[in-house]
């Protein structure tokens, strides 16, 4: 047991930070889409800290962040398809899944023994800062213990993993409040591997095999059972309301989206710390970002492995 000290996102603490990861130790950092356990990626002894300190299974990798695409192109080997999606949407909420070079000085525990790897450039000032002060690339998935409910706040880090990491700089809530899209991109076109915030025109959806984060069976899980499409509470259900469906508390009352999806872990947290036994949330209909939210929450209901 450590003790796990919260500080705000400054420069000094950035320093701080920095200082951890040189030395091997992993830390919590605000990221656009949810809050990140990072890590050196090039240390196999730091990124296997990760891991155990989530309890996270080694066959499920982990995604590398970077300050640009250039940093990205050191890593993987970019077609001219995965290329054009860098440029359009980084930095911001895609990851996506290319060939790993051979020279690349990654972990291989980072990778799951795969030989792709899943990169990404966040567009927070408190990772990019993370990442220019270390001059490492970093593993960093989300601040919680495996499979269970992603945080979007410091406080949400502290819960699940305070005492088992030293740092968790303080961004305030997260801005997108779900993780990123995964698209494997390669010469044959793209694969789907997540839903995320950002929709992929043309990406057929993947279905087999665990390439990337987020698609066990079971995660981003409360600790109570979850209903989903309910229109009304039963009997101790603690209800999640969207749109038309009032509850205790509302993703979106007015069926906003990009609302509900920035809500949602933290109304999650919230249900799962409430009295009532049970979780009941409304229909999310709709596709694109409502599909992303859908898939999280299916996963969150799955029954546990």
């Amino acid at each position: 047991m450590i003790s796990t000290r919260v500080l705000p996102f400054t420069d000094e603490v950035i320093e701080e930070a920095a200082g951890l990861i040189l030395e091997g130790m992993p830390v919590a950092v605000p990221t656009e889409t949810v809050y990140g356990l990072a890590a050196d990626a090039t240390n196999p002894q730091a990124v296997a800290r990760v891991y155990a300190v989530k309890g996270r299974p080694e066959f499920n990798p982990l995604i590398v962040h970077v300050p640009d695409l250039a940093a990205a192109e050191r890593i993987g080997e970019f077609s001219s398809q995965a290329r054009a999606l860098a440029e359009l949407h980084w930095p911001g909420p895609l990851t996506i899944v290319v060939p790993l070079r051979e020279d690349s000085k990654i972990a291989s525990v980072v990778t799951a023994g795969l030989t792709t790897v899943a990169l990404r450039v966040p567009s927070h000032p408190a990772i990019q800062a993370l990442l220019l002060a270390t001059a490492r690339p970093l593993a960093a998935p989300s601040a919680n213990a495996s499979g269970r409910i992603s945080p979007t706040r410091a406080a949400h880090v502290v819960a699940s993993l305070g005492g088992e990491i030293p740092l968790v700089i303080d961004g305030g809530p997260s801005e997108r409040g779900i993780e990123s899209t995964i698209v494997a991109a390669s010469n044959d076109g793209l694969r789907l591997l997540r839903r995320g915030p950002i929709e992929i025109p043309g990406a057929v959806e993947a279905s087999q095999g665990i390439e990337a984060p987020g698609q066990l069976a079971s995660h981003y899980a409360p600790s109570k059972p979850v209903r989903l499409d309910a229109t009304d509470a039963q009997q101790g259900e603690y209800l999640i309301g969207y749109g038309p469906v009032a509850g205790q508390v509302s993703l979106s009352t007015s069926g906003d989206p990009v609302e509900a999806a920035a809500r949602l872990f933290d109304l999650l947290h919230q249900a799962d710390a409430a009295t009532e036994p049970l979780i009941a949330i409304a229909p999310i209909p709709g596709e694109g970002l409502p599909a992303a939210i859908r898939d999280r929450l299916q996963r969150a209901a799955a029954p546990r492995s």
